[in-house]
């Protein structure tokens, strides 16, 4: 019998996990081999498991999964890597595959779309949805037409994802509980992201953050910096 894919998947919400081991398991040639709720236990099992194939959240509790996956593409970067996330912009996409995810699949389409994902993958393929390549070309393209790149560009993984929790109208005593940080250190991310961004108070930057979150730009030619 030929051999299965091992998989690991990582993912901070126990019903996700339990509802792709359970998709993924009808494949005769797939096997789902553990899964994880944060990076340090996936970097574990990863050790343990040996798996040949990471399905990791983008969203997860502490390190956010795109630093995860940097950090399993510089310590086995044999493993191969699919992003999972509740976000469909551009941007997000754009720093999963720059961190070594090799897709992109969204968490509405992922009941339809992981099996085929993950196929196209072990191909040596890439995997995004049309919608997603459509909007990523479009980024592409509009960064190539210039040197000059929106703001929001310049925020670390999880200064970008406490902006979006920004514009979601969440608290920082919120923002630390989804992240599982303290609130001292999102306070920290909150004032590298006014520096980044040229805001001048707690009130311009929840307006931007709200506008990013709503349109996925931001207009204002402040948030622009000329790229040395």
């Amino acid at each position: 019998m030929e051999q299965r894919t091992r998989i690991l998947i990582v993912d901070d919400h126990p019903i996700v996990c339990e509802g792709l081991t359970q998709l993924i398991s009808h494949e005769a040639d797939l096997e789902v081999v553990g899964d994880a709720r944060d990076a340090g236990e996936a970097l574990k099992k990863i050790e343990d498991l040996q798996p040949d194939f990471v399905i990791v959240d983008i969203s997860l509790t502490g390190k956010s999964g795109i630093d995860l996956m940097a950090e399993i593409r510089a310590r086995h970067d044999h493993i191969l890597m699919l992003a999972l996330s509740m976000h469909g912009e551009a941007l997000y996409v754009e720093r999963a595959l720059k961190a070594g995810a090799r897709g992109y699949v969204t968490k509405g389409d992922a009941t339809t779309v992981i099996v085929k994902a993950i196929r196209r993958i072990l191909g040596g393929g890439i995997y995004v949805n049309e919608q997603i390549s459509g909007a990523l070309i479009e980024s592409l393209y509009a960064n190539q037409r210039g040197p000059r790149k929106t703001a929001v560009e310049r925020l670390s993984p999880r200064e970008f994802e406490v902006f979006r929790l920004i514009g979601e109208g969440m608290k920082n005593h919120e923002i630390a509980e989804i992240l599982g940080v303290s609130v001292k250190t999102v306070d920290a991310h909150r004032e590298h992201i006014r520096d980044k961004l040229q805001v001048k108070d707690a009130h311009e930057l929840f307006s931007y953050a709200l506008e990013w979150t709503r349109t996925g730009s931001l207009g204002n030619p402040p948030m622009e910096y000329e790229e040395k």
